[in-house]
């Protein structure tokens, strides 16, 4: 199973965004399941309740800093997320609070943001 299936699985089963994308990696970082879990709790709904950057980018951001990213991957990885998530990176703009206009799904954002990363540190 892709990393993005397994962290839609994870995000359909009771997580959030964040944590979603977290779990999918668990395998990639030398953290609990728990604390994987309390570290991606608050990152749900953008970064606490649609006020700022979405939980999925978030959490591949964490992802890539525990397997050895650098600035140089870290902007890669926003740059590759913004292209694909509509030409945003923050939550309540992905999904239209203020205008209406949905830019993209949250399970799109959580797909995005595994692919983004797996194109980073391999999958």
């Amino acid at each position: 199973m892709e990393r993005a299936e397994k962290a839609l699985n994870f995000k359909h089963n009771g997580n959030n965004c964040c944590q979603a994308v977290l779990m999918a990696y668990a395998d990639r970082m030398d953290i609990s399941e728990v604390q994987i879990k309390r570290l991606g709790a608050t990152f749900g709904a953008g970064m606490g309740c649609f006020e700022s950057t979405c939980g999925s980018l978030c959490a591949a951001q964490m992802v890539l800093g525990m397997t050895g990213g650098s600035i140089r991957s870290a902007k890669l990885l926003v740059e590759g997320f913004r292209s694909r998530a509509g030409g945003s990176t923050i939550c309540r703009e992905l999904k239209g609070i203020e205008t209406g206009h949905m830019l993209c799904t949250c399970d799109d954002c959580v797909r995005y943001a595994s692919e983004c990363l797996d194109n980073l540190i391999g999958k």
